[in-house]
């Protein structure tokens, strides 16, 4: 989990009187979780946090629409982003387009080029992964620079922007949890330190090093939240932390720094988690050194995860399990509870000896049932179903 951090200037003590040059008090703002019973922040504002003018109702699609239809008939999928259009002048905000959802999270993906407007996520966490471009994520705490391979944990509330950077747009798979995302408990210590065993740590974390202030009145922000999207505008940029601290913050973590754990035979899921949220899990499958049992077989088995869907997003190598499905870089199969499945023909046989993956993926493994949103919809390959039997309806 984030460990402290101070950043910028702060009092010497809590909840005391601490005073601009000009002698005003700063105001101080408490940014904490599960009811002051968790992690938590404190922000000293040059303005009053609260000072709103006006407050509208926006539809809800403006992020990327919360229409979604059932996996009826139940298939697995093949959504191909590398094929959705956005057209230029797209931001990371309003440009989303919905993948797919259900009560616990929201999966969309945007292909970005200009600067996203203000936006706070009222409901939930937010985990950006960069697939491909650079830019800053600036936030109330301060900005961070953002590459291919990031992964950034955004809080629940936490006022931020995209800007994306260079002459490449930012492609962003964008994970919306009802809740909190964060490592996985089995990794930390009761206080909260990265154990051991655990495929990542602390110096892996990268947080703001220093605030971020902008000038600015009657400043719109975008929120969302649970009855759908307001439009506040402040009296005063929120862009105003001269500093804080605690353990709640934005923070981003290389897919690359991810150490994978493997074994003499196949090792299952577990093993590549990389964080958790409300009932859905996130695994990065990274390049590894493979099986070396003298009679291992490296791809996977065929499975049957009974309690969970599964979506593969697939963004760097060669997935070894999934040669001959059609499947590329950018795109995402959906394995849904109720479909057993495994590797494509061929691909068990082809993995025998080989020592070594070349691949890279993000995994996210949802304990209620996935539902189809109109970007998935709009990108899907029909023929991904019957690609172990090679025929069916859609089969040439």
């Amino acid at each position: 989990m984030p460990y402290y951090r101070s950043v910028g200037e702060i009092p010497r003590k809590r909840h005391t009187q601490f005073r601009s040059p000009d002698g005003g008090l700063y105001a101080e703002e408490l940014m904490g979780v599960e009811g002051f019973s968790a992690d938590s922040a404190l922000l000293y504002h040059r303005h009053l946090p609260t000072a709103i003018v006006d407050a509208r109702a926006v539809d809800s699609s403006a992020v990327g629409g919360r229409h979604t239809v059932p996996n009826h008939p139940l298939k697995p999928r093949h959504l191909r982003t590398q094929d959705l259009t956005f057209s230029a002048g797209t931001n990371a905000v309003t440009g989303r387009r919905l993948l797919l959802g259900n009560a616990d999270v929201r999966i969309c993906f945007a292909v970005a080029d200009v600067p996203s407007p203000l936006y706070r996520n009222a409901a939930g966490d937010e985990l950006l992964y960069v697939q491909g471009g650079a830019g800053t994520v600036e936030t109330v705490y301060g900005a961070l620079s953002v590459g291919d391979g990031d992964y950034v944990v955004i809080p629940t509330s936490c006022t931020y922007r995209v800007v994306p950077q260079g002459r490449e747009p930012l492609r962003l798979y964008v994970i919306e949890a009802n809740g909190h995302i964060g490592p996985p408990r089995r990794y930390l210590a009761a206080k909260g330190q990265f154990l051991e065993h655990a495929p990542y740590c602390e110096r892996d974390q990268r947080g703001p090093t220093e605030p971020l202030t902008v000038e600015g009145t009657d400043v719109e922000v975008l929120i969302s939240h649970r009855s759908g999207l307001t439009r506040y505008t402040y009296a005063n940029h929120p862009f105003d932390v001269v500093g804080w601290d605690g353990c709640l913050y934005p923070w981003a973590f290389n897919i690359r720094d991810f150490e994978p754990i493997t074994g003499r035979v196949h090792q299952p899921p577990p093993v590549h988690q990389t964080f958790e949220g409300p009932n859905f899990v996130i695994c990065s499958f990274c390049p590894r050194k493979v099986d070396y049992h003298p009679l291992s077989i490296p791809v996977p088995y065929n499975h049957a995860n009974v309690d969970s869907d599964e979506l593969m997003f697939y963004v760097g190598g060669n997935y070894e399990a999934r040669k001959g499905s059609g499947i590329g870089i950018g795109s995402l199969s959906l394995h849904p509870s109720g479909f057993t499945h495994g590797p494509q023909p061929g691909a068990a046989e082809g993995s025998i000896g080989a020592e070594y993956f070349d691949e890279t993926a993000v995994m996210i493994d949802t304990f209620r049932p996935l539902e189809l949103g109109e970007a998935a919809n709009s990108c899907e390959d029909p023929r991904y179903a019957w690609s172990w039997a090679r025929r069916g309806p859609d089969w040439d």
